[in-house]
């Protein structure tokens, strides 16, 4: 495993907590079958999405009149295996760290095989959606990333 992001394969794996399932569709692939190397991100977001639903950040976020608004700093795919047109798929997620107004989050793809097929990770930032600046996280926030998976 060449991902910096990892220290030991399996216990990082061990970690994960939340997953959602998906199947990819025909037109997520390439002329070969294979998944295209862009859909990853869509099933990180999906995957991301359905996590914060599940903590309970998302109604705070879509509140017409909340002040802060969630955005992906940056995004990276690692991919261990191919993965084909039909193919169920879950996809898991777990906050790796939190900081003042950033957290790390983590993804791993698993086949039906239960072998892992692409992992990643991303820094999502909370802003102002007035100034565009960063905002700390309140303790009630932290609390709700944190857990088994946060070092």
């Amino acid at each position: 495993m060449r991902a910096s992001y990892i220290n030991e394969l399996n216990e990082w794996a061990s970690e994960f907590k939340f997953s959602v399932s998906v199947s990819v569709r025909f037109s997520e692939t390439d002329m070969y079958g294979h998944l295209n190397n862009t859909v990853t991100f869509a099933y990180y977001e999906y995957a991301r999405i359905e996590y914060l639903k599940q903590i309970g950040l998302m109604n705070d976020w879509l509140d017409p009149n909340g002040v802060t608004i969630p955005v992906v700093a940056d995004l990276q795919c690692d991919y261990l295996k191919q993965v084909f047109f039909d193919e169920a798929l879950d996809i898991y997620v777990k906050a790796a760290s939190v900081g003042n107004s950033s957290v790390d989050i983590h993804y791993m793809a698993k086949n039906a095989k239960d072998e892992i097929v692409f992992t990643g990770r991303g820094t999502l930032v909370q802003i102002s959606k007035e100034t565009g600046r960063g905002i700390v996280w309140t303790e009630k926030e932290k609390s709700l990333f944190v857990g088994e998976s946060i070092k």
